[in-house]
């Protein structure tokens, strides 16, 4: 087929291709479809395959054009981009489908086909000032209390649940097993409201009424009636505004025996440690590199935030919407959903809550988007490359980090999505090796470990 192609580039990083079809191709695309159907149509008062071409064209002229139009647009675009001239940059994003622009209204047989598609591309940028920058990052530290924190983590997780001795009354971080229903203004119980041996802690709030101060100090077999007041601003919505009156009986009691920190706990926890020392080195040196890699990552974020400044990201909707939609998946996972469950459980709050959240998380996709165009083209710029010998030095260190054999981890990098993965993280890195050491960092405000490592950016 006899193409020719004009681009022109549009804003937002589209692309508007116009493609022009010689009137011989034309009319070559158009016969052949005429002689195809020729073969197989059934005309009244002629044999299968036996009516005139006249007669087929008198009859289906226009069904002929649209369809000899929609194979030649079709057939000019594949080859356009099958053509390995045809330029990189120019090509569409394999998320962006070509759209069709300036649409001939008909086939015209003794005319030259003149049409055009517009679609996104990959946004041409070039990185301003990235070198000789100053920015301030936060600093903090891994303190005692952070530790110990840890620590009592450990220990709550190591607790042993026993049995109060009867006529004990539960107290606050007791484990309580309880029959409840609400009860009527006569003090009859409401159908369909009843639970049966409902198990929660004492203190966390895990019950529909948050009826834990009033649970607490009951014994095992107690029965209590309890009045509570929901304010208007409640979490949950049927209970908001409302007064509830509620019987609650006590089945069970259990304290938790949080175990000692001594060198026991320790070896319970791993036999790799022999004292509570070594726990504790342990978790401080867990916490340092949690640390150490917050830290980097936020002295990275606030160094290609500067470079943004000074490097216009023109990013293409096509690529904010495939964003959106890969956070949207994450999302669903956290609630154990898929994400076409989680937009039909929203359906309640009205057809436009997606787009909301979408819009909400709008300038925070753009915004990591620019920045991964940054560090793409950056690391083009400067050529890095990730070495045969610097993948054996990378398999090595995680199969140290995660007790897992080096044959392991490399059967599992053996999948070339995989290892591609992995390459392109060696070359990051080495990328923000670079700008952490071309750039001024200072320090920032004294956070403490905890605010530290929730703070975004």
């Amino acid at each position: 087929m006899t193409v020719t192609k004009e681009v022109e580039h549009l804003e937002h990083s589209a692309v508007k291709l116009t493609i022009t079809v010689s009137k011989e191709d034309i009319r070559s695309e158009y016969d052949k479809i005429v002689n195809d159907y020729a073969k197989t149509i059934q005309i009244p008062g002629f044999r299968k395959g036996k009516a005139p071409r006249e007669v087929l064209i008198r009859k289906f002229a226009e069904a002929f054009k649209g369809e000899a139009m929609a194979h030649i647009i079709e057939h000019s675009v594949t080859e356009v981009f099958d053509d390995e001239s045809f330029p990189k940059e120019d090509r569409p994003l394999p998320y962006s489908t070509p759209a069709m622009r300036d649409e001939p209204a008909d086939l015209d047989l003794e005319k030259d086909l003149k049409f055009s598609v517009a679609y996104d591309v990959l946004p041409k940028l070039a990185v301003g000032k990235w070198k000789s920058l100053e920015v301030e990052v936060p600093e903090a530290g891994v303190e005692d209390e952070d530790l110990n924190r840890e620590l009592e983590v450990i220990r709550d997780r190591n607790a042993i649940v026993l049995d109060r001795e009867d006529g004990a009354p539960s107290v606050m971080g007791d484990v309580v097993t309880v029959n409840y229903s609400e009860l009527s203004d006569s003090e009859e119980v409401i159908a369909g409201t009843e639970r049966q041996d409902f198990v929660f802690t004492l203190g966390t709030g895990y019950n529909i009424y948050k009826f834990d101060d009033e649970v607490a100090g009951m014994k095992k077999d107690e029965t209590r009636d309890i009045t509570k007041a929901f304010p208007e601003d409640f979490e949950d919505k049927e209970l908001a505004g409302k007064t509830k009156k509620i019987r609650v009986t006590v089945t069970a009691v259990k304290e938790r025996k949080l175990p000692d920190l001594d060198d026991d706990l320790a070896q319970d926890v791993d036999e790799k440690y022999q004292t509570l020392d070594d726990l504790k080195a342990s978790i401080k040196e867990r916490l340092s590199k949690n640390l150490d890699k917050r830290l980097r990552d936020i002295k990275v974020s606030k160094i290609l935030e500067k470079i943004l400044e000074s490097t216009p990201v023109d990013v293409p909707e096509s690529m904010v919407r495939i964003e959106l939609e890969s956070r949207w998946r994450a999302l669903a996972r956290q609630f154990g959903a898929d994400p076409e469950e989680l937009t039909r459980s929203m359906t309640k709050d009205g057809p436009e809550a997606r787009d909301s959240i979408f819009e909400g998380w709008r300038g925070e996709a753009v915004k990591a988007l620019q920045s991964r165009l940054i560090v793409e083209t950056l690391i083009q710029d400067q050529g890095f490359e990730a070495a045969d010998e610097e993948l054996e030095k990378e398999f090595e260190t995680m199969a140290a980090d995660s007790d897992t054999s080096i044959e392991e981890i490399k059967k599992y990098y053996e999948q070339e999505t995989a290892k591609e993965y992995l390459k392109e993280d060696i070359k990051e890195r080495k990328l923000f090796d670079l700008l952490l050491s071309e750039n001024t960092i200072k320090k920032g405000e004294k956070l403490k470990y905890l605010d530290l490592m929730s703070k975004n950016g």
